[in-house]
């Protein structure tokens, strides 16, 4: 399985329309190669780099969706709450809401890992999970992983 976007390339840096400096939506994202079996998808978008690259302290979780139906095979740039295909759900981000919150990091060159995992279920609608709560009920159930990461730093004034 793989997962893509035709905004930035892997390693490379995310367009500002797609960080807390312009527009904060959502990059456009795409996949294929699930494998069979798959019911649903489930995608965690996070920042192993918070707050400072050189001293990591947390994970910040950007974006978590789950219930992605099998057929999707990408979200649109600027998916939101009302654009999400039918029966998905999103859950809790670290900016306390539900919709994708885009990069914004006070120092340094951040990775947002984009992670897509293809699942022999659905969940059902389980409200705003958090990210330990999706990886903790999809535990058992993931039949593949794919990743895409994308960089970004704030312009300094």
């Amino acid at each position: 399985m793989r997962i893509s976007s035709s905004a930035f390339q892997e390693m490379g840096s995310i367009p500002a329309k797609y960080t807390c400096d312009a527009d904060d939506i959502s990059p456009p994202l795409a996949w294929d190669d699930a494998p069979n079996g798959t019911k649903s998808f489930a995608l965690i978008v996070d920042d192993p780099d918070a707050p400072d690259p050189a001293a990591p302290k947390m994970v910040y979780v950007h974006w978590v969706l789950y219930d992605i139906p099998s057929a999707t095979q990408s979200l649109a740039g600027g998916t939101t709450a009302k654009t999400l295909p039918p029966g998905a759900s999103q859950g809790k981000n670290d900016f306390g809401k539900s919709d994708y919150g885009g990069p914004c990091p006070p120092i340094g060159r951040h990775r947002y890992f984009h992670k897509l995992y293809a699942l022999d279920t659905s969940l059902g609608d389980r409200g705003q999970l958090s990210k330990n709560e999706l990886l903790a009920a999809i535990k058992d159930h993931v039949l593949a992983e794919a990743q895409l990461v994308g960089t970004y730093e704030r312009k300094r004034k």
